[in-house]
């Protein structure tokens, strides 16, 4: 099934807030296979101030993290998860991750996420990152899912 989502709807899904939400429109989903999701990327962004000054370059971390958090959607929607169930998602590895060029204001990431593989709480993804069509960053993600409350 392919699905669109809105902010609205991915503020549904995700446990993320401002300033942390780094996913704002899903253009399509395959549940079980794919995620094509939108960041934009804009001057007013907190780490902007300091990453770099008159330089402005959107730190690498936070585009693996915006790939992580497209991932989490497509397990919640493939699992069937609710975000007040509770269930948290963590970095399990971050494998192969590379950066092709800088990321600034005005881009728009297009985070393109292939689930590869969901077992015993851990979900693999292929990910990649593109800006008007050019690849800026891709890795291989594992994340885990868990209940929150376990964790405390």
């Amino acid at each position: 099934m392919n699905e669109v989502m809105d902010i609205q709807q991915i503020l549904q899904t995700l446990p993320h807030r401002y300033p942390f939400v780094m996913i704002d429109r899903v253009l399509e989903i395959e549940s079980g296979v794919r995620i094509v999701a939108l960041k934009n990327v804009t001057i007013n962004e907190p780490y902007f101030v300091g990453h770099f000054p008159g330089v402005p370059v959107m730190p690498g971390v936070l585009i693996i993290e915006a790939l992580a958090q497209a991932a989490a959607i497509l397990t919640y929607k493939t699992l069937n998860l609710q975000q007040g169930d509770g269930t948290l998602f963590y970095f399990a590895g971050i494998d192969g991750a590379r950066f092709k060029r800088p990321v600034t204001p005005g881009d728009q990431l297009r985070l393109e996420v292939e689930m590869t593989r969901v077992m015993r709480g851990i979900g693999k993804f292929k990910t990649r990152a593109m800006v008007d069509g050019a690849l800026v960053a891709e890795a291989e993600l594992m994340c885990a899912y868990r209940n929150g409350q376990e964790n405390r």
